[in-house]
């Protein structure tokens, strides 16, 4: 499991090139072992149930939809880069789709 110092620093790097941190996903091991820490970490990011641990990251494109990666939240750095538009009907899936292949990608690792 990733300890506290990793995810400052995980988050602090995307920051420092120009990513905005805009969801992140726990398990429940993860959240338990944070405990009141993870508003420290994600300030007012919103916080989800997840079978993976997991940061959303968005930078504003320099033309065309918003680059989202989605940053594994462990010791093996790991990620995904999806181009979405925030306003299209399907974004919540194209999102959720992205987190699917996230998961299987690390099961596969495992």
């Amino acid at each position: 499991m990733i300890d506290s110092d990793a995810i400052d620093d995980t988050i602090r790097t995307y920051v420092k090139h120009g990513w905005i941190l805009r969801r992140v996903l726990l398990t429940a091991d993860l959240r338990k072992s944070l405990g009141e820490r993870s508003c420290e970490f994600f300030g007012d990011v919103k916080i989800g149930d997840g079978d993976i641990d997991a940061a959303w990251f968005s930078r504003p494109p320099d033309k065309g939809e918003i680059a989202w990666e989605i940053r594994h939240l462990n010791e093996t750095p790991f990620a995904l880069l999806e181009y979405a538009d925030e306003t299209a009907g399907d974004f919540e899936d194209k999102l959720r789709e992205v987190q699917s292949r996230l998961a299987e990608a690390i099961a596969t690792k495992k």
